[in-house]
This record gives structure tokens, sequence and C-alpha cells, in this order.
């Protein structure tokens, strides 16, 4: 959005352009503004807020006033430099995401916003600080202030739905228990939080992944002091706990639950890792994906899409079936990892594409790898209409989702694929209403806010289970806050050398 980044980390500022669409006149007082960017306690990595353009008649648009139609300042009133990154994304819907990443803190921050020089809704929004950056050290000590400042819900229905099956939980057992159980087979990571440092020991050879929940952990500890709390994290594919009541159940906490287990489900590291490097390492996430949701609908490619490596027989299955009908589906393999390629009959090794032009396609197939494709939270998140396959595998937000409202539901072994596909193509509205809903779902539930909500609610209703204290135990090292920031900040509710 900004082709000289450089230039716009230094100002804080996107610059300007038209403002008109179909005739109708973009109105400065009647657009409305409104996210959690707009306070200043809610610390986010990226931060953001939606601007959605309205015209002279009070109507919203729905289709974009222009990529450029709004200026977006970010500057710090107290400070001769504002180290602010902004990004204006344009969702062609006539709304747009602003999202800005800070690298230090401030004391107060203005955001002002125009179109054609003009002051947009109730700009300029002053951010009466301190405001933090995420790498600042400074947790809000009463979780149901900062559940408020994040706009947390009550109670998340998955999370009740995984602990129901554990009435209470004994710190001290299941430190002995589930390392004899699992710890030799599997990559485990075993974690206490203690007075909001994070403290862990590892079982298993490929314990890599630990840098995923590390990170998690150590931004929630930065910006909410945590419940005392011990727990076990999973680091495979696969969920663990397959017993059933009333043989005695372990709390293990995965990134992908199944029908067939009992594992406590959170947000898939993916996605995780996606809020917490938004605007950093990471180009995919789900606020770029709204921006990039290709063609209009009727403008799309409809030719059914799938790109991926060979992770289960049925996406084999789908590779033969693309090229017995490749008018009707366009998949292939990326990669050969578990199975031998054949190319007479899954065709040849395609080169990667960007996951943006899946969207020139109309109809999206989301098929199970090892486990859920993790996948899918940017398929909703598109303007295309998902095709999900039957599945035992779940993410932390499938259970919420609706067949024939989110999405089209296909047989796990793809035998009605091609007649829902058909379904589609002749019942276009509905498909079309289909995928707009699946995208309402993702914004309203698959945002940064929504992720830190979901860990800090499952760690805090986990935590009111234990019948004991949780403890540091032996062989446990503390994980360490990162100490490489430029521009580290004073926290205002830590009392300094000289006040104590």
């Amino acid at each position: 959005m900004c082709s000289i980044w450089l230039l716009c980390f230094a100002l804080g500022v996107i610059a300007a352009g038209a403002a008109t669409s179909g005739g109708s006149q973009l109105s400065p007082e009647h657009t409305a503004v409104w996210g959690p960017g707009l306070r200043a306690e809610a610390v986010l990595p990226a931060r953001y807020f939606y601007v959605q353009a309205v015209d002279t008649e009070g109507q919203k648009f729905t289709s974009s006033p222009g990529e450029n139609a709004f200026q977006v300042k970010i500057t710090a009133p107290d400070e001769q430099f504002t180290r602010v990154g902004v990004q204006v994304l344009d969702r062609k819907d006539g709304s747009f995401i602003v999202r800005y990443r800070m690298y230090a803190s401030y004391k107060n921050l203005k955001i002002e916003i125009k179109t054609r020089d003009k002051h947009v809704a109730k700009s300029p929004y002053i951010l009466k600080g301190p405001v933090y950056h995420e790498n600042c050290d400074c947790p809000q000590e009463e979780s149901s202030a900062w559940l408020e400042e994040m706009g947390c819900p009550q109670t998340i229905p998955q999370i009740q739905r995984d602990l129901a099956n554990f009435p209470t939980v004994d710190p001290d057992k299941i430190a002995k228990e589930i390392p004899q159980r699992f710890g030799q087979r599997q990559s485990l990571c075993h974690y206490t939080i203690k007075d909001n440092e994070v403290y862990i020991k590892t079982y298993g050879e490929h314990v890599g992944f630990r840098i995923f929940m590390d990170a998690i952990l150590l931004s929630l500890t930065r910006k909410v002091k945590m419940p005392d709390v011990e727990f076990f994290v999973n680091l495979g594919d696969w969920p663990l706990e397959k017993k059933k009541p009333p043989q005695i159940l372990h709390p293990i906490f995965s990134w992908c639950g199944s029908s067939e287990s009992k594992d406590i489900v959170m947000p898939t590291y993916d996605l995780t890792d996606s809020v917490l490097e938004t605007m950093g390492r990471v180009s995919l996430d789900m606020m770029s994906v709204q921006a990039n949701t290709g063609p209009s609908w009727e403008d799309k490619n409809t030719t059914a899409f799938w790109r991926g490596r060979d992770s289960r027989k049925e996406r084999l299955e789908l590779v033969k079936l693309s090229r017995k009908y490749p008018e009707i589906i366009d998949a292939a393999f990326t990669n050969f990892f578990f199975f031998k390629h054949d190319e007479s009959l899954y065709g040849p090794i395609v080169k990667h594409i960007s996951f943006f032009d899946f969207f020139k396609y109309k109809y999206q197939i989301n098929i199970d790898g090892t486990v859920a494709a993790y996948r899918l939270p940017y398929l909703l998140a598109g303007n295309s209409v998902v095709l999900k396959q039957d599945s035992i595998y779940y993410e932390h937000f499938y259970n919420e989702l609706q067949p024939w409202k989110h999405y089209i539901p296909f047989k796990s072994d793809l035998s009605d694929l091609l007649e829902k596909l058909q379904w589609a193509k002749e019942h276009d509205e509905e498909a079309k209403n289909i995928a707009k809903s699946g995208q309402e779902f993702a914004r309203n539930n698959l945002m940064g806010d929504h992720i830190f909500c979901y860990y800090f609610k499952l760690f805090q209703e986990y935590s009111s289970l234990q019948v004991n204290e949780p403890k540091i135990r032996d062989g446990m090292e503390r994980v360490q806050q990162p100490d490489d920031d430029l521009f580290p900040c004073t926290c205002h509710r830590k009392k300094t050398k000289d006040e104590l």
C-alpha cells in the first residue's frame, strides 16, 4: 500500500487519491471509523481499525472508492520521530483496514484520517496513553480490565466443550503421569506460568515448534497478568488423548482436535504466528488476505482450485479427479513427500503460486492434510466459496461454522464433490452468499484480538480447575523475554527502584 516503505515508516503516513465510485461522492462526515486500533489499551502486534466509505446520501459504498481514497497519518505529538509502520488495505467492498505496527511506545498517539484533505468521521483520534508497542513488558494486573479492553467474549463454546472432560486438574499428578505416558514417543512441552514468568521442560526429539508456543505465552505475559497455571502442549500434528470416559483422561493442549480424541484445542501455530508476525516476517495473515481477494465474484475463473502436497490419500484422489475433469477442477501437487510420485497418475509437480492468486478462482477446495488443513481461515477470508471435506479433525473455530451457511460440505471420500460443484454453478447467487457468510465469519472471529482472547480465556478457565498450586518443576528453564528491542519502554505499572 506504500511503495516507499521507509518513508511510510518514518512519517507514519499513507498517501491519498481518488474518492468517487459509480457516481457516488465520498462523504468525510458520513464515513464510519471504528475498531480496536483506536483504543490505547488494546495492545496488539499490529493494531488495526476499519474505515467504511459512505456517500453524501448516507449510503455505504459496496465497491472500492479507490485504494488511495484515504490519507492516514499517525504521529506521537510529544516526539520528534514516530516509529510506526502504517498500511491501508482496500477490501474492495467499500471498506478498508488500516493497520499499524509500533516500534516504540508513546505518551499519546494521534491518528488523522482524511479524504481530499478533509478529516473523516471524528478524526483526528487521540489515543491518550501510554500507548505501548508489542515488545513492551507492561502487563495489566487486572485480568477483568484487560478482557474488557480487548472486547473478549464472556464465554467461548469450544473452550467449554474441551474443558468439560476435566472437572479438576491435579498439577502434581499430571506432572508425573503425562511424561510417563507420552514423553518418550511424542514431542511435548511441559509449561508452568508462575508470577507471570514462563518456564518450560521439553520431552522428545522434535521440539522446534516450541518457538510458536513460547512466543504467544511471552506476548500474553507482556500484556496481562496471567494466572498461575501448569500444562502440557503437544507439538505434533495428531491429537494424543484417545481414551474415553470412564478411563482417566489426561489434559493435553494441541493445535488440532478430532472427534476421536479429547485434546484441548488452541488456535493453530500457523494462525498464531501470523498474528504475532503481522507486518513483520509473514506476508499471509488475516488482514493481508482481505486486501488480496482477487477479481470480483462475477469475474473469477469458474474452475475449482487446489494446490498442496501429498499428505493424505484423498489428496491423491483429488488430483486424479482433476486430471479426469480438468475443465471442472484445477488441482496439482507442489511437493511429494508421503507417497510415491507417479507422474502418469498425478501429473508433474507444479510451482508454488502466491496464496493470493488462489482467489482468481471462484471455488476453493479445502481437504485435510496430515490433520486439518490449516489454510481454512485464510480461504474463508477471501471472497471465493469454500468447499470443505467432511473430517474428524478440527481447528479451534470449526465447531462454530455451519455447513451450507459458511461453506459447502462434501463427503470425506470425495464421492459427491463433482455434484457439489455442479450445485454451486447452478446456484450462483446462493454460492456467492455462502462465500460472503464465510468471509464475515472470518472477519468477526479470527482476527488478532480474537486469538489473544481465546488463549487467555483458555488458560484462565483451565487454571480454575487446578486443585493445587502449579510448580516450577525440576529440569524446567525460564523462557526469557526478547532483549533485542531497539526502543525499550518504561512501564507505568511497574515501580522504579527510586519508588520502592
